[in-house]
């Protein structure tokens, strides 16, 4: 096992938000750009030797390879285990329960949300904690600080992990896991959610629905959840495979970047309900039949509905929007 210390200098603006550093992929490739950012998490992380961290991103451009970086380096700076997202795919809402499944220490998302993605488009990087929550200012102020005073980052010598099927592989002493990143979610939402009722009416004759996951992450997630366990037909779930550049559209669940499915809500013979979510999966859009609604209104009836859910019979603490 050989560690390699490389020699680097700090670039400015690597101030990360609580949605993490967003930049052009074009900047992120720059030599030593992603490293320095990585190694100042890493750096910034008071006892994560040997603990388990979560990675995976939403699918756009420069996720494959920014994870192979990331778990050299994670070895080199002695994480016990990580777990990853097959094909490198992991919803934000799917790493923040695995995360907490797995009482690991946190994790690194890589996504740019809406942004568009391809080579001319759009990456991110950011770091939830062990809560599944993204970082508090103390730690995203901590990351920043060491991004500004930073002179060298450690990565392993070794090959590539082949994240296109679930296996254990070891890097170095660190133990690497690619594992499904659907099923966890689904299983979640199960136990959330009354999937007897839900499926009782979506796979009904009297019950249409379309969801568009705008080639982003959730395709996956939503495929298996609306077609396979609750029944909705073949083909409700649209644009469900997740491509690097989003097929050219930009994954923002409004009117107008999600065009496709307004046209399809507003048209003839409408579904009785719609939905999109954003690119890497914690937002979304509702619409029904020839209507939209804003996210505040969805939010209001989830919350006024939530004791209806099994997984908030005893109610909610409170509920937020940005």
């Amino acid at each position: 096992m050989t560690i390699r210390t490389v020699t680097t200098t700090p670039f400015e603006g690597q101030k990360p938000g609580t949605s993490g550093l967003r930049k052009a992929v074009s900047v992120f490739q720059e030599q030593n750009y992603l490293e320095n950012f990585i190694q100042s998490i890493l750096d910034s992380l008071d006892g994560c030797e040997g603990q388990t961290l979560v990675v995976g991103g939403d699918g756009r451009y420069y996720n494959r390879q920014a994870i192979q970086i990331i778990l050299k380096m994670a070895a080199a700076n002695n994480i016990g285990r990580i777990l990853v997202g097959t094909n490198g795919i992991f919803s934000t809402p799917a790493a923040s329960a695995v995360i907490r499944k797995n009482n690991a220490f946190g994790g690194i998302i890589l996504s740019a949300s809406h942004n568009p993605g391809g080579p001319k488009g759009d990456f991110g990087v950011k770091y939830n904690v062990g809560n599944g929550g993204p970082a508090p200012e103390k730690v995203t102020n901590a990351i920043f600080e060491r991004t500004k005073t930073i002179d060298e980052y450690k990565i392993l010598e070794a090959g590539d992990i082949n994240l296109d099927r679930p296996g254990s592989f070891k890097l170095g002493t660190m133990d690497v896991e690619v594992m499904d990143s659907v099923n966890p979610y689904v299983e979640l939402m199960q136990e959330l959610f009354d999937f007897d009722k839900i499926k009782s009416m979506v796979s009904s004759d009297n019950f249409k629905m379309c969801m568009d996951s705008l080639h982003a992450v959730t395709g996956p997630y939503a495929r298996a959840l609306f077609e396979q366990f609750l029944g909705a037909k073949e083909g409700t779930v649209q644009n469900g495979i997740p491509l690097e550049d989003f097929g050219g559209g930009h994954p923002d669940p409004n009117l107008v970047y999600a065009h496709d499915l307004v046209e399809i809500m507003f048209g003839d013979n409408a579904p009785d309900f719609g939905a999109a979510s954003d690119g890497d999966g914690d937002r979304n859009m509702v619409l029904g039949k020839n209507f939209f609604v804003t996210p505040s209104d969805s939010l209001a009836v989830l919350t006024a509905r939530a004791t209806l859910v099994p997984g908030y019979k005893d109610g909610i603490a409170g509920g937020a929007r940005s």
